[in-house]
């Protein structure tokens, strides 16, 4: 059976050939743990991939790490990244105000500190799945100790005002956080341009790295802000029993991801060398495509706006009158090989808004790798089993 992966959003896939061979390379050849041993060339090594992890996302996001990578925070993941942001700098009695187009790595933390004392303000996105900048500022207009929003939405591709939205939080005097997750390597943005207090990212999705990677991006006053999520051994200070104040030590406890950094080096360096014009060009060609046919489908219910009507990236998420988009899901790829993500895509808040809650629906996002006659097979399988 053909197999077409149509699920980029949740992971891309396939990746460079030179992130894998990276990961190998440290398994077989390096892989001695960084700031844990004596100094030898291996050590050294390990060192290096670290610190030009963090050069290469100070380059590629801007902000004030372009100046001193040590305020890019490597992790394990966005959720990691936004848990260290979220949990390290809001306590009971703050104001946080966010969007209903959120994933469940802002939700779920922000859920968890309201029940411990914490405002929550979440603001309503449109039936489309776009926050108005003038609902965030009249939101804003009460004391706001933190605002967080995620710069795409993973449901419907929906991308937000993000600049507007941070000019009214630079008036305001509010900490921006933004959740990249689905934008880092596909959309230009820098972290210092913007004023944000901290940029999240993952290296699994459009940094094309591999999974068990991401950051944060830091303002240097804001990591000051922040209190250590995870404290432990950091390979340094190490006759002090409480956690370092310098960066990056403080938010870096515990053995690194060296084989999987090792892989967003290089995945770093595709992108560097492709160029993200060219990366966003391709799948916003894809996109056209894909979303053109999908229209033609009689009874097909695309969520979010289309191309044109406002900014958005090629995720389509969908319904077809009649059909379970679980079970149509499986039976795309048992059928045809057609991999997508059905469900409410850990964004149930998205799905409310956008008013496909509890049943969700079924998202296809094609990637760099994509090629048309895979959207066209797509479409044309995605017709026959709609016409059953």
């Amino acid at each position: 059976m053909r197999k077409v992966y149509m699920n980029n959003a949740a992971t891309t896939w396939p990746k460079p050939q030179e992130v894998p061979d990276a990961v190998y390379a440290f398994m077989t050849r390096d892989g001695a743990n960084a700031s844990r041993g004596s100094a030898s060339e291996r050590d050294i090594k390990s060192l290096d991939i670290l610190f030009t992890a963090r050069m290469k996302a100070a380059s590629l996001f801007g902000g004030y790490a372009k100046a001193n990578p040590k305020y890019v925070t490597l992790t394990s993941n966005v959720t990691h990244s936004l848990n260290v942001v979220i949990k390290g700098f809001v306590k009971s009695g703050m104001r946080v105000v966010t969007t209903s187009m959120e994933h469940n790595s802002v939700v779920r933390p922000l859920r968890e500190l309201q029940q411990n004392g914490v405002a929550v303000e979440v603001i309503q996105a449109s039936l489309r799945g776009y926050v108005d900048p003038k609902k965030f500022s009249e939101a804003a207009l009460e004391r706001t100790d933190l605002a967080v929003v995620s710069h795409c939405s993973n449901v419907c591709g929906s991308v937000q005002p993000i600049e507007e939205i941070a000019e009214i939080c630079a008036k305001r005097g509010i900490p921006l956080v933004v959740d990249c997750a689905q934008t880092g390597g596909v959309l230009p943005i820098n972290a210092s341009e913007l004023g944000l207090a901290a940029l999240c990212f993952t290296g699994h999705k459009g940094l094309f790295g591999p999974q068990g990677t991401g950051g944060i991006v830091w303002k240097p006053e804001f990591a000051d802000a922040c209190s250590p999520f995870i404290v432990g051994g950091t390979g340094s200070l190490s006759h002090e029993e409480t956690q370092p104040d310098v960066m990056p030590d403080k938010f870096e406890a515990g053995t690194m991801n060296l084989p999987g950094f090792s892989g967003l080096d290089a995945a770093l360096d595709w992108i560097d060398r492709t160029g993200i014009d060219a990366i966003r060009e391709r799948e916003e060609k894809l996109g056209a495509r894909l979303e053109e046919g999908l229209l033609s489908i009689k009874g097909l219910r695309l969520l979010g706006s289309a191309r044109g009507e406002a900014p958005r990236l090629p995720v389509y998420a969908f319904n077809i009158d009649g059909k379970d988009n679980g079970e149509f899901a499986n039976d795309l790829s048992m059928t045809y090989g057609i991999e997508g993500r059905p469900g409410l895509h850990c964004s149930p808040l998205a799905h409310r808004t956008l008013g496909t809650f509890p049943e969700g629906a079924l998202r296809l996002s094609p990637g760099y790798y994509t090629t048309e006659d895979e959207i066209d097979y797509t479409i044309e399988s995605i017709r026959a089993l709609a016409s059953k």
